[in-house]
């Protein structure tokens, strides 16, 4: 099962929709591109592997698995990727502007419901990130 993030990279934060199916799940936040850099660039585009996870800090949320010279890249809660994420991904339900959105705690619920029955019955699921199109 595949889950697509098509973003759009600012000079202050990237934005993305995720689709699942290729129906939109929800929108995402990101730190800007900034080479890969850990804890201050968003991740480069390419195909993962997601996981389950849970941490005291963020509780139950999604690992984004082999990113080249990162890890712990997580999806979890966040409106604000300047403030909140350190290369992280967060799940929100609207933009509110470069990396900034509303919403997260619900946008992270309803991927959670869908994707962790998946998760717990076998199935794998991978996320394609690609930048759009301009």
């Amino acid at each position: 099962m595949e889950l697509q993030l098509i973003r759009t990279c600012y000079p202050k934060g990237t934005n993305g929709i995720l689709l699942f199916n290729g129906t939109e799940l929800c929108k995402t936040v990101e730190l800007p591109w900034k080479n890969n850099q850990p804890r201050v660039s968003c991740i480069p585009q390419g195909n993962y592997r997601l996981r389950k996870r849970c941490s005291p800090k963020f509780k139950s949320h999604f690992e984004v698995m082999e990113v080249k010279d990162r890890k712990y890249i997580l999806f979890h809660t966040a409106n604000d990727a300047g403030k909140e994420l350190r290369g992280c991904i967060a799940p929100v339900t609207e933009h509110t502007g470069e990396g900034k959105g509303s919403a997260s705690r619900a946008a992270l619920q309803r991927m959670k419901e869908l994707l962790y029955p998946l998760m717990d019955n076998g199935r794998q699921i991978t996320l394609t990130i690609k930048n759009a199109e301009k």
